[in-house]
This record gives C-alpha cells, structure tokens and sequence, in this order.
C-alpha cells in the first residue's frame, strides 16, 4: 500500500469532525490537502460530495484511489496505514479506556458541549442573535456529567491516557477548543483539574496551531 499516494480531507476547517481527523493526520506527520465542502449552503449539500459521503456529512477522505467516510473509520485507517507514532494503546485495557471516552465524546459531549452551549452561547452572539437560554440550562446537567466522568477517567499524565496521543485527545481537544471559549466552562471545569491541566497543554501542542480554524 503505497503511503505516498495524496490525501485528502473534504468538509471545512471548522469541524469538529474534521479537525479530528486532521489532527490525526499532524500528529502522524502524514501531508494532507483539506479540501473545503460547505454542507449548509443555502443550495444544499454539493453533488458532487454526495458521491463521496451519500449522507451529505463532513469529513469525507481520500487516500489515492481509496475512499472513506466516518471518523472512526478514517482515524483507525489513517493510524494502521501510516508510519510514526501509534495514536491506539496496545495495552487492552488502555487501549478500552481510550474506547470508552471516545464514545463518551461521540455519544454524549459532542451536543452538549459543542452546540448547546458554545454554538448558542458564543457562535450565537458572534452572529448576532439572542442565545436560546433554555436549551443551554438544559445541557448543563449534561455537561457536568461528561465533564466529571472525562476527568475520572483521565490518567493523570500528560495525555488523557498514558504518556503518548491518544483518540481520547484528538476527539476530545477540538471539543474542547469550542466549549471553552463559553463562559459556562469556567464554572463547569472547576475542581476538574486533571482535565484543566491536560486542556492547557494540549491546546498548546503544533498540531492544535496548525488545524486552528
């Protein structure tokens, strides 16, 4: 399988999604083109990216003649075809772990954190629209749980899990990078200092500068 081929990431530099990925692939030291696909233009999801993820989401990828689409599916790809760092413990129960707050992230975190807050406390105001105050209060219990259960969770190292990158960061830094810019988090993250601590230093890393949207 030759790992010279092109890669390609199509959706837009402000997924959280995308980001995922792209930052599997930096932290891979893998060479990329990120491709923009705009899914909420007001003329619909392009055609022409329907063929390449019928369900009109983002991100789609693409390795030569290789195609995909899902993130799980794409970051275990890009982690088993390409050479450097393993982003996947091989200790099983490190590497369940990882699972665990992968799905945590994707089940749970991603509405709460992501859309009901920071999408209608910050993105909102930005736009210059009132934020929908009902839905934030209701995400907040929510939020509280994920945010507990991640700081639980966590190893207290340099990463979330064991000393190298994980999933469980590159899932949960651009997840992050959203939510914390809400006022909510302050209060939410207090006395979750395995969390705060592993947030400021990975918001610090290259490979965060480098997908910054």
């Amino acid at each position: 399988m030759p790992t010279s081929e092109v890669v390609k990431v199509y959706g837009a530099a402000w997924s959280v999604y995308v980001r995922i990925v792209r930052l599997a692939l930096e932290e891979k030291q893998v060479r990329y083109d990120l491709v923009e696909v705009d899914v909420f233009s007001e003329k619909g999801v392009p055609q022409e990216h329907l063929t390449r993820h019928p369900f009109g989401r983002i991100p789609a990828f693409e390795h030569g003649e290789f195609h995909l689409y899902e993130t799980g599916a794409i970051v275990r790809y890009i982690d088993d075809a390409f050479p450097g760092r393993k982003l996947q413990p091989t200790d099983p129960r490190a590497r369940a772990k990882v699972n665990q707050i992968v799905g945590i992230l994707d089940a749970y975190a991603y509405r709460t954190l992501v859309w009901d807050i920071y999408v209608e406390r910050v993105v909102s105001a930005r736009a210059g629209r009132p934020a929908d105050e009902r839905k934030i209060a209701a995400a907040l219990p929510l939020a509280a749980v994920c945010l507990s259960e991640l700081n639980r969770l966590s190893d207290d190292r340099e990463f979330l899990i064991g000393g190298d990158v994980t999933f469980a960061d590159l899932y949960a830094a651009p997840m992050f990078a959203c939510f914390m810019q809400a006022p909510e988090a302050v209060s939410l993250t207090e006395g979750h200092e395995k969390l705060t601590c592993w947030w400021q230093r990975f918001a610090a890393r290259d490979s965060m500068s480098r997908t910054s949207p």
